[in-house]
């Protein structure tokens, strides 16, 4: 740990000093895959607490999207099957009460010294896994856009009022994650039509939080720019694969940063030279101040946990530029 003149912080308030741009003691880290909790919220926050803090000693819990949206996936064909798309009972929703099972286990867990936060997919991303198709998708929301628009406002509340519950039974905010939202898939004009108006009201259950991370999904031209004014405090996106540069983000938005690391690169597959490279370089581009060092999307399941292990030690290491 190096020595700036004071105590070693908290995991919260080393966190939440990145995202108001105070000095840090360190730089706060955090790096996430997936698990397979067979759709219990006690098993999930198991796998959860032994990564992220027993194994890993991470800064930020981040539970995982691994408690599925109670619709069959890649089930509607036809375009009057977005009808069966209803409000969720959030009494009677295993999707409500699992992750808030999983919540509430993690904060008894730890305390309010370590912040927690809970993955959601934005209402977009959840419609693309409900249709057969992402194209069909599409497809629906030319042929009948008020279907399609009925669905996902019915989506996005539903979501709302989750990610309400998520932050009531204890978590600091949500890392809300956007697919859609490139180029790849579609022009900046549809995600404004289909996707931006539904985040915005599923944002609205976290709108007290101090943690909300919106997460821009995608490997190439990322509509980067039409999401900066989203009501969250920290950006997340795959800066080394998809860009922008974590410096070029800087030069839009004085939100807090989180990446640096290439989930497909030196992270997932060593030498641990390369993980301290590309973490050296994130400071570098960011000034070490409202910046977070995490890779860019989940490292793959099968990730060797010796670079992981060869991460966070690291950090410890890295300096600081001096103001």
């Amino acid at each position: 740990m190096l020595d700036l003149g004071f105590e070693e912080m908290t995991k919260t308030e080393r966190v939440m000093a990145a995202v108001t741009g105070e000095e840090v003691d360190r730089i706060p880290v955090c790096f996430w895959h997936h698990f397979k909790p067979a759709g219990s919220g006690r098993r999930m926050a198991e796998a959860t607490l032994d990564f992220f803090e027993a194994t890993h000693d991470l800064d930020i819990i981040k539970i995982m999207p691994d408690l599925p949206y109670p619709f069959p996936k890649r089930s509607i064909r036809d375009v009057n099957d977005w009808t069966l798309v209803e409000p969720v009972n959030a009494e009677r929703s295993r999707f409500f009460n699992q992750r808030a099972v999983a919540i509430q286990a993690l904060r008894d867990a730890v305390g309010y010294e370590t912040p927690i936060i809970m993955t959601v997919f934005s209402p977009l991303c959840e419609a693309m896994y409900f249709a057969e198709t992402r194209e069909l998708l599409l497809e629906h929301a030319q042929q009948s856009p008020a279907l399609v628009h009925e669905a996902l406002s019915i989506i996005a509340e539903n979501l709302r009022a989750h990610i309400q519950d998520c932050m009531d039974s204890g978590a600091d905010g949500v890392f809300f994650a956007l697919q859609g939202c490139t180029d790849t898939i579609m022009t900046r004009e549809l995600y404004r039509e289909l996707g931006r108006p539904y985040d915005l009201m599923a944002l609205q259950g976290a709108r007290d939080s101090w943690l909300n991370i919106l997460h821009v999904h995608g490997d190439s031209d990322l509509h980067f720019d039409e999401v900066l004014d989203y009501p969250v405090q920290v950006l997340s996106w795959s800066d080394r694969l998809a860009g922008p540069s974590l410096r070029e983000a800087r030069s839009k938005t004085s939100k807090c940063l989180m990446g640096g690391w290439h989930e497909f690169g030196a992270l997932s597959n060593g030498p641990t030279e390369e993980i301290r490279s590309e973490a050296e370089d994130a400071i570098k581009q960011t000034g070490g101040r409202r910046f977070i060092l995490a890779n860019g999307c989940s490292v793959p399941d099968d990730t060797d946990d010796q670079w992981l292990h060869a991460a966070r030690e690291l950090v410890d290491e890295l300096e600081l530029p001096a103001d």
